[in-house]
């Protein structure tokens, strides 16, 4: 996605797309690794001077309440950001503390009983274990 799609958003979302709220939106898009808000500060603080962790944390709390971002609360102690924001569920590898994606059907009524009649319009699904790949060190 270029600069001027993510501008667009931004605009779209009644947003104005400052300097440093491009560079947060572009960066939390274009990451697959669902960044705290102090690795998108690390990330960006060089390359945009004046930038500051509470501009960082105020912008992906703006981001997020318009959609345009997913916090994750996977534990009370973590909170990271997903710029993806169609439905997949997330699991978070207990060892290693890695995320990975996974595809997640829209039907939401699907993943729990006695849904139906209810209006769902969001469904947030976090699992937690060991991923594949801390699983073959550890056998």
């Amino acid at each position: 996605m270029s600069r001027v799609e993510l501008k667009k958003e931004l605009i779209r979302a009644g947003i104005r797309p400052s300097v440093q709220r491009l560079a947060i939106y572009e960066y939390v898009k274009m990451t697959k690794h669902h960044p705290t808000a102090e690795c998108v500060y690390e990330s960006l603080r060089d390359k945009l001077g004046s930038l500051s962790l509470t501009t960082v944390y105020n912008t992906l709390k703006l981001f997020v309440d318009a959609g345009l971002v997913i916090m994750l609360n996977i534990d009370n102690t973590f909170h990271c950001f997903d710029g993806y924001t169609h439905p997949h569920a997330h699991f978070r590898c207990n060892t290693c503390g890695k995320i990975y994606d996974f595809p997640m059907k829209r039907d939401y009524h699907a993943l729990v009983e006695d849904a139906e009649g209810f209006d769902v319009t969001e469904a947030q699904l976090y699992l937690k274990g060991i991923c594949k790949v801390c699983k073959s060190i550890k056998n």
